[in-house]
């Protein structure tokens, strides 16, 4: 008689969860079921895997009067009153024999850096970087006459995997590869702990995913990038639509 085997859930499927259980857990702020990050240092959260009313509760606790929430990932039903303010489908890619290497011209940026960082986000929007993103991980950059015009660094890191986010390069400097190299270059600091280079993007983003499957990443399942209202909402606190990005790395 054959047994049917059920395949063990992979640490990348939640992954936000198994960094704030894991090597992130120091960030992880627990509201009875729920775990998310600082506000100030990146929107992911986690419900657990049967939230019911008092998880719901509080979520909607965590929007506040008019307020959303970003639900990254998520597949399930809304309870009744619960509303979809933004949803858009993106993908989660694996790194299977990237070239990772150093870039002799990269930068570790870090708190000093910040300001500039932001403005860099703001003219290129590729997804989420708020104040204190920075203390996620190593970041890289490169500067031309001083001025920062690209940069890449590291978000989640769920054990024995580490992602790669806030790829984005000013749009003066675009075509010259710079996204490569840095890709390259925060893989290679990955590699060398022994862990395995990640990432996310919209899955309408072909041209993202074009550069990421020329590095030598593959598609290995898609996601979505939500944004919900707890009953009686208007107005907003994290819009999905900064979420997704617009050209850059992005969600869950």
């Amino acid at each position: 008689m054959s047994e049917s085997r059920v395949e063990a859930p992979h640490v990348l499927d939640r992954p936000a969860l198994a960094a704030l259980t894991g090597p992130h857990a120091h960030f992880a702020e627990w509201h009875g079921r729920l775990v998310r990050y600082p506000v100030e240092v990146t929107p992911w959260l986690a419900l657990p895997d049967d939230p019911g009313p008092d998880d719901w509760a509080d979520l909607a606790a965590l929007a506040g009067p008019g307020g959303e929430v970003p639900l990254l990932g998520y597949r399930g039903p809304l309870p009744d009153g619960w509303e979809f303010v933004f949803s858009v489908e993106g993908v989660q890619l694996v790194d299977e024999g990237m070239e990772a290497v150093p870039d002799p011209e990269a930068v570790v940026l870090g708190p000093a850096d910040v300001p500039e960082m932001l403005d860099l986000v703001e003219r290129t929007r590729p997804g989420p970087f708020l104040p204190r993103t920075v203390e996620l991980g190593t970041y890289l950059g490169l500067r031309r006459d001083g001025a920062l015009i690209a940069m890449a660094g590291e978000r989640l890191h769920p054990p024995g995997w580490t992602e790669i986010s806030a790829v984005c390069t000013d749009p003066a400097y675009r075509g010259e590869g710079l996204a490569t190299r840095l890709i390259r270059a925060v893989a290679h600091g990955v590699r060398a702990r022994g862990e395995t280079p990640f990432l996310h993007t919209g899955a309408a983003n072909a041209g993202a995913i074009r550069l990421y499957e020329s590095l030598g990443f593959r598609l290995r399942r898609r996601t979505a990038f939500n944004s919900v209202r707890p009953p009686g909402g208007a107005g907003g606190v994290a819009g999905a639509g900064a979420l997704a990005g617009r050209g850059g790395v992005a969600g869950p």
